[in-house]
Order: C-alpha cells, then structure tokens, then sequence
C-alpha cells in the first residue's frame, strides 16, 4: 500500500509539474505551482524530512504564491497582449533543447555518484551532541552551515530591497499595498480578531520546539506573516510606512544578532560561528527568536509590495 501511494504521488507531482508549465492562463498556472509545493511537502513528509515539509508549505506553496497572485492581479491588463505572443519554431526548438540539457546533465550526475556517496553525515552525527539541540535538522543549519543560513537571512532582505526600489518617487518612505476597510460585522474581520491570538501562540511554539523537534525559524515566522497579513486586510491595522526607524531596525535584527553571536565566537570559541562550549543551544535559540521577527516582517512586506500609499 505504501508503495503505491508513493508512486501516486510522483506521477502526481511530476504531472502538475507538466501541466504547471504548459498552461497558458497565469492564474491557473500559479493554482498549479501551490498544489506542486503542497504536493511536495507531502513528499518531504514520506522521505520523513518533516522540517523540510514544514517549510515547503508556509513558503513554497504558501507566501510565494500569494506573491504569484498579486502579481498575476498587476499584469492581469498585459496579460491578453502576452497570450497573443507565439514564440517561433526555433525559440521552442532552443527551450526544449536547453531543458532537455540540464535534465539530463542532472540525470547524469545523480547516477554517476560513486557508491557509497560523498557525505558529512558521520562527522557531523560525531559533533551533534556539543550544541546540545534534540533536533539536527537546526543544529546542521545553526552549527555547521551557519554561514548559508546567515546568508540566506541577507538575502530576503535584499529581496525586500528590490520590492521597494519599485516604489514611485512621491510615494518613497510611505505605506505599502493598498489601504483595506474594515467591516466591522465582515466574517474576515471576525477571523482576523479570533485567529491572530492563536497563531502567535502556535508560531512560539513552533520556535521554540525547533531546537529539539520539526520546527524553526521560518515556518515560525510565517505563521506570523500570515497573522499579520489577515489583521491587514482585515482593517484591524494598517502597514507601518517603510520609512519608520523602528521597522528597519527589526527588519536587520536577525541579521544583527546573528554577526554578532557570530563575531563573538572568535574571541570565545576560536572562530567566526563557532559557540563557547555549553552555551551553544542559548545563542542558538536566541538567533532563532531574533530572525523570526525580522523573516516575519520582511515577508509580510514583500506580499504587501511597495509603498502606494503616502505616510
């Protein structure tokens, strides 16, 4: 029965996939790449990378299609114009040589990997016990590949940059998207007073279990994203204009006490990352709390968009 749920679900996956890239109506396409990430994190489920799974479904098939979604409604007036557009015999002929080329470059990796596989694993599962942490999934992250998870902390805020560089001049500094009306008697805002409380509760809990079970950071921080987004579109609040000090501050306050835990550890522990011996599960967990903030602001800010509205 496992196996053939399992294979359900990969020719599942892999026909979204087709279908994702072959539909011509940018609406239903992104309907397809949410129900591939859902389906994907499914998959991470089976393969028992729950962590992974978590992550897939509040980022890849959460937030980053609501982004899809709002930017299908922007260039839904140029879309007839881009449907009209046939690309010529040669320009598919390229794609589908290009494509065909990397899947089989890919292929041809993964099936020439010596036996056994290159791997880290009995080193790292030697040092695990020194950060103290139940879960290896954040000690990997945090403890031996610190630097990409600093890295992809910048990233998001560059990520945000870019969003804002959109921004009309006389509209710089002012508050993103659109204002909302609240309905005091709407079923949203209903939603937006009950479901907010719970999902701070849940989004803490998700944090502060990652050290020892699936969770972390980013799934922590969007569901709180996804809280804020609702109370914002509820009416209940309104964005905070992106010229407030106290926004930008947050925004780096990961990336802050990440350098600084960082920059730390030389003095400390004898190198950039490295944490004084018993201390390492605090400092950890004190990154973690700092960078869910800063992922939950920024990722809330990019699927508001850039400021339309003055401060």
């Amino acid at each position: 029965m496992a196996l053939l749920f399992d294979g359900s679900l990969i020719v599942l996956i892999l026909a979204v996939a087709v279908w994702t890239m072959a539909v011509r109506n940018s609406f239903a396409a992104v309907i397809g790449y949410a129900t591939y990430g859902l389906l994907l994190a499914l998959a991470w489920v089976r393969l028992a990378a729950v962590d992974a799974a978590l992550t897939e479904a509040a980022i890849g098939g959460g937030l980053t299609s609501v982004l899809l979604i709002r930017a299908v409604v922007r260039l839904r007036s140029s879309e007839s114009a881009a449907r009209a557009e046939t690309p010529g015999r040669v320009s598919r002929l390229l794609a589908a040589v290009l494509a065909g080329s990397v899947t089989a470059a890919l292929a041809l990796v993964v099936l020439t990997l010596p036996e056994p596989a290159p791997t880290l694993a009995p080193q790292v599962a030697a040092n695990i016990a020194s950060t103290s942490l139940g879960n290896a999934v954040t000690g990997v992250l945090l403890s031996f590949r610190a630097i990409d998870t600093l890295l992809e902390a910048v990233v998001l805020v560059f990520a945000l940059i870019a969003v804002w560089t959109l921004t009309p001049d006389p509209l710089w500094g002012g508050r993103p998207g659109p204002r909302y009306e609240l309905d005091e008697n709407g079923m949203l805002a209903y939603l937006a007073r009950l479901l907010p409380p719970l999902g701070i509760v849940v989004a803490v809990y998700v944090l502060w279990v990652g050290a020892d079970l699936p969770g972390g950071k980013f799934q922590a921080g969007t569901l709180l994203a996804a809280m804020w987004l609702l109370a914002i579109m509820a009416g209940l609040v309104e964005a905070p204009p992106i010229s407030q000090r106290w926004l930008r501050g947050a925004l780096v306050l990961g990336t802050v006490v990440f350098l600084a835990i960082g920059f730390a550890g030389v003095p400390l522990a004898g190198a950039f990352l490295a944490y004084p011996e018993g201390h390492a599960k605090p400092l950890i967990i004190a990154i973690e709390a700092a960078s869910m903030l800063s992922i939950a602001l920024t990722l809330g800010l990019l699927v508001l968009g850039p400021p339309e509205r003055g401060a």
